[in-house]
C-alpha cells in the first residue's frame, strides 16, 4: 500500500495516531528514497511536538527493525547480554566493562558509535590504541564473540539503516531530544543486534541528553518496555552525569584510565559504576559470579587484552599523548561544591577530542585531565584541571567553554548525589 508522505506528515502535525501501515510505509519509503529527507525533517519535528502513542512507538521501532537485518547469535556458547549508554562526559565504562563480564562468562556483543558534540564515542577511544580497528565482518564479529567473550566494534550498515539516515537528520533539525525518537532509535540497533538481554545505563544531569530524573525515568521504562515487547530481557539503571565520570575526558585518556580500573585501581566512581552495570548485566542472563573477584584476579585484564589484539590492536603499546598542555588553577582555597560536566565535555572537544560533524577527525590525545572532584578540598593556585592538545590555539576557546563550570565554597556547601539514581525494570 502507497500513501502520501504529506499526509502523514499532515497527520501527525495535528495530533493523529498513525496507523501500523503508515509507519510501516513512510519508514521503508525512507529508507529507500522514496521520501525525500525534506519529508522525513517534517515528521520527526511532528512527532518531537506531538509525541508517540505506545503502540505507534512499538511499531515505529519494529519498521526501523525491519529496514535491516537482525544478528543471529545463537551459534554463541554463552549466554549474550549488551549495555547501552545513553552519552556522557568522560563515560569509559564501556571499555572496562565488556572485559570485566566476558571474564565471567557472559558474551558481550557491543556495538559502538563515534562521538559527537560534548559526549565521547568509544569507538573514538579504542581507535587511539595502535593497530586496532571497528569493523569487522560478521563472521569476525562472532568468532571473536564466541572465542574471547566480547566485541567492541562499529555496527554494520545492514542494522536498522532506517535510524542511521534519521538520526543523521534529527542531528541537523533540532529533534534529537525527543524521548519517543531517542527511545525508537536506541532499541531498534540493540534489539537488531541479537542479544537475548540489554542493560541500559541512562544518565541524568547537565553532561546528559537527560537534563531531569523524570525525563530520564520515562526514557529508561519506554525503553525498558520496547526491549521487553520484542524480547529482549532489559533494565535500566538511572545515573547522575552532573560531574564527569572519573578524571579525565578524552580518548586516549580515558583508555589510560581504563586500564588502571582492570588493573584493580582507578577512581571511585568509575569502578563503582563499572560493577554496578556489570553486577546488572550478569545477573540478567543467570550468571551468579560476583565480578569484582574478576577485577582483583586479572582476568578482566587478560580479557582486555585478547579483545585488542583480536582486532588488530597491541595492548602494550604506548598510548598517543597530546603535544600541548595548560594548566588551570583553582582561584580560591575552599571544597570544590560543583564542576559542570556539560562544560568539561565541551572543553574536551574544543581542545580536540570530539568532533562537530561526523566526519570530523578527532585528536587522540586530546582532552582534559581533572585533579578534583566535588567533595574534594582544594588550594588556591594548585592545579584545578589540565587541557591537552596538539595545537595550542584551541586552549583560548576550551577556556571559554569553562567560565563559571566550578563553585568552591565552604565544605557544608556540599551534598553528594549518589551515583545510581534509580533502576527499572
Amino acid at each position: 500500500m502507497t500513501f502520501s508522505a504529506v499526509d502523514v506528515i499532515r497527520a501527525k502535525r495535528d495530533g493523529g495516531e498513525l496507523s501500523d501501515e503508515q509507519i510501516d510505509w513512510v519508514l521503508d519509503a525512507f529508507t529507500r528514497g522514496a521520501v525525500d529527507p525534506e519529508q522525513m525533517s517534517a515528521l520527526a519535528m511532528a512527532v518531537f511536538f506531538r509525541g508517540l502513542s505506545p503502540r505507534e512507538l512499538a511499531r515505529w521501532t519494529a519498521a526501523m527493525i525491519a529496514s535491516g537485518a537482525r544478528l543471529d547469535l545463537s551459534s554463541v556458547p554463552r549466554p549474550t547480554v549488551d549495555k547501552h549508554s545513553t552519552g556522557g562526559v568522560g563515560d569509559k565504562i564501556t571499555l572496562p566493562l565488556v572485559p570485566l563480564v566476558a571474564a565471567c562468562g557472559a558474551a558481550v556483543p557491543q556495538l559502538s558509535g563515534r562521538g559527537l558534540g560534548h559526549t565521547g564515542g568509544t569507538l573514538d577511544k579504542l581507535e587511539s590504541i595502535p593497530g586496532w580497528r571497528a569493523a569487522l565482518t560478521n563472521d569476525e564479529f562472532l568468532a571473536q564473540l564466541s572465542s574471547v567473550g566480547g566485541v567492541i566494534c562499529a555496527a554494520g550498515d545492514e542494522l536498522a539503516p532506517a535510524d542511521k539516515k534519521l538520526y543523521a537528520l534529527r542531528d541537523v533539525t533540532g529533534t534529537v531530544e525527543s524521548i519517543p525518537l531517542i527511545a525508537s532509535s536506541i532499541m531498534s540497533k540493540k534489539i537488531a543486534e541479537g542479544s537475548s538481554a540489554l542493560v541500559l545505563d541512562v544518565k541524568v544531569g547537565t553532561g546528559a541528553f537527560m537534563k531531569t530524573v523524570e525525563d530520564a525515568r520515562l526514557l529508561a521504562t519506554t525503553m525498558v518496555e520496547l526491549g521487553t515487547a520484542h524480547g529482549v530481557a532489559t533494565s535500566a539503571l538511572l545515573t547522575d552525569m552532573s560531574t564527569p565520570l572519573g578524571l579525565t575526558a578524552g580518548n586516549a585518556l580515558e583508555v589510560a584510565e581504563s586500564l588502571e580500573v582492570l588493573a584493580g585501581g582507578g577512581p571511585a566512581d568509575v569502578v563503582e559504576l563499572t560493577l554496578a552495570l556489570a553486577q546488572q548485566m550478569l545477573v540478567a542472563v543467570g550468571i551468579s559470579e560476583d565480578p569484582e573477584d574478576a577485577l582483583r584476579d586479572g582476568r578482566a585484564m587478560d580479557a582486555w587484552r585478547a579483545m585488542i589484539a583480536a582486532q588488530g590492536g597491541d595492548p602494550s603499546a604506548p598510548l598517543p599523548v597530546a603535544r600541548e598542555r595548560h594548566l588551570v588553577t583553582a582561584p580560591a582555597s575552599g571544597t570544590l561544591t560543583r564542576l559542570d560536566a556539560y562544560a568539561v565535555g565541551v572543553a574536551a572537544w574544543r581542545c580536540g577530542a570530539g568532533r562537530a560533524r561526523k566526519e570530523d577527525a578527532v585528536s587522540a590525545g586530546a582532552g582534559v585531565v581533572l585533579f578534583a572532584k566535588p567533595g574534594d578540598d582544594v588550594v588556591a593556585g594548585a592545579p584545578l584541571l589540565e587541557l591537552h592538545a596538539d595545537d595550542p590555539a584551541r586552549f583560548e576557546s576550551a577556556l571559554a567553554a569553562l567560565d563559571g563550570a566550578w563553585d568552591i565554597g565552604a565544605a557544608d556547601g556540599f551534598t553528594p548525589t549518589p551515583l545510581v539514581l534509580d533502576r527499572i525494570g
